[in-house]
């Protein structure tokens, strides 16, 4: 959506990990040349008003920040982002699968799998201090065509050909 100027990034004040996100999403506003609109919810009703606020602004795309609020609200975001028109990007699979429009976000599945791997070496008797602290290294994408139809979005081939999965 290269006509976009602006975009919101919804972010929960109460989340202790914001201010870190925040600043990696203004450097890459920033980067784009687009104005960021930081809007913030820590309740169902902040995520409904939040919506108006995109509106009165015209955000014409929003981010949601990594959070197990917004995640326990998958279905509210999903469901206000179509109701308002607004496509948004998410940081887990299962918002896509709620109806969002897209995520990309590191895999839950990989992340599991990296537990077991600490876990069993624990287990044999290596100490938890000497193991280095891992980074997510798999991330998917994740495309809701069906949202995308609906908001008369048509994602490049491009896009398409890179996502790991594409909900039809």
């Amino acid at each position: 959506m290269p006509q976009i100027a602006t975009f919101a990034y919804l972010v929960n004040p109460n989340n202790p990990n914001r201010s870190i996100e925040l600043r990696a999403a203004e450097t890459a506003a920033h980067s784009l040349g687009m104005e960021m609109l930081v809007i913030s919810a820590g309740s169902e009703s902040e995520i409904e008003s939040a919506f108006a606020t995109m509106d009165q602004h015209r955000a014409g795309a929003l981010l949601v920040a990594s959070d197990t609020f917004f995640f326990a609200r998958r279905d509210q975001l999903s469901s206000l982002s179509a109701r308002h028109r607004i496509p948004a990007i998410y940081y887990l699979r299962e918002f896509a699968q709620a109806g969002g429009l897209i995520t990309y976000g590191n895999s839950v599945p990989d992340m599991y799998r990296q537990v077991g791997i600490y876990t069993a070496r624990i287990l044999k008797g290596e100490k938890p201090s000497d193991l280095p602290v891992l980074q997510p290294t798999k991330f998917e994408l994740v495309i809701n065509l069906k949202t995308a139809k609906a908001l008369g979005l048509t994602i490049p081939s491009g896009v398409m050909a890179i996502a790991d999965e594409v909900i039809e």
